[in-house]
């Protein structure tokens, strides 16, 4: 190993303080690392780089600049992390009971079992003040902007919906058409702007969460890497798992902390709100 400098920090740490060092290839390498420690420890570089949607050599290249001879190096400081977190009880365990399904499992069970995992990890990061925050600020906003292209953008519309069952102002932008400029182009201090991030967040996200806080409204960023621009420029933060060993993200934790959050919102006053719903389905 050759590092210097900074070997008194955790690989974490580390990658946290020389974040913006790295390139962008190589930010997606760390973010995910510091959100996946377990897997950073545990899996081939060939593995980690597909679940980070980069290359191996990009890996490689990201352990080298944080001065690793290589991965095996950067695997190594890794496991002695993790162990550390769960010496000390700051890794979550695994809960108690029978796997889901035998060792042999099929590709299908290991989608669904992925899914599982990431609900469950979901519930572990997920920080209950910041939950609370958004709640509130969603409940009292004049007008609530949601910002997600891409698959992204189906929850910006599924969340929007839910708001509007409540009788709440919601707007999506899911492109940089004239009508989504426009709806930025609105957004002042009453607003709250909902970013939505998996991986690499949107250009067209960041610069609506840039314009946010420029014009003094409350940010919320609901993104699956805890590292993310999107999650930076946010007020509060909403993290969900995204793991799959499939060729797409899975988004089942999104779809739960999106239903919980409208919820949350609901839960706030259930009276009042069920009478909404009422009127709205009659309209």
């Amino acid at each position: 190993m050759t590092r210097t400098g900074t070997t008194a920090l955790t690989l974490s740490e580390e990658i946290r303080h020389r974040f913006d060092e790295f390139s962008r290839s190589q930010k997606d390498v760390g973010q995910y690392i510091v959100d996946h420690l377990e897997e950073a420890a545990f899996h081939t570089a060939e593995e980690l780089a597909r679940r980070a949607n980069t290359s191996s050599s990009t890996v490689v290249r990201f352990a080298q600049a944080l001065g690793f001879e290589g991965f095996p190096e950067l695997q190594a400081a890794a496991r002695d992390e993790y162990r550390r977190a769960r010496e000390n009880g700051a890794a979550p365990t695994e809960l108690a009971g029978p796997p889901l399904f035998p060792i042999d499992q099929t590709d299908f069970e290991a989608a669904l079992g992925a899914d599982h995992a990431n609900l469950i990890e979901t519930a572990h990061k997920v920080d209950r003040d910041e939950v609370t925050a958004a709640v509130d600020l969603i409940s009292r906003a004049e007008r609530t902007v949601l910002c997600g292209t891409d698959q992204m953008a189906f929850f910006a519309s599924y969340l929007r919906h839910l708001l509007m069952l409540l009788d709440l102002r919601a707007e999506v932008v899911a492109s940089p058409s004239q009508e989504g400029l426009a709806k930025l182009g609105r957004v002042d201090d009453n607003t709250v702007m909902i970013g939505f991030s998996a991986g690499r967040p949107h250009p067209l996200v960041v610069r609506a969460m840039k314009l946010a806080r420029n014009r003094r409204a409350a940010t919320v960023a609901i993104a699956d890497a805890t590292l993310s621009e999107v999650a930076k420029l946010a007020d509060h933060r909403l993290y969900y798992s995204s793991n799959s060993p499939a060729y797409v993200r899975s988004h089942t934790a999104l779809l739960s902390l999106v239903q919980a959050l409208a919820y949350g919102v609901y839960a706030l006053d259930e009276s009042a709100y069920a009478d909404r719903i009422k009127a709205f389905r009659l309209k």
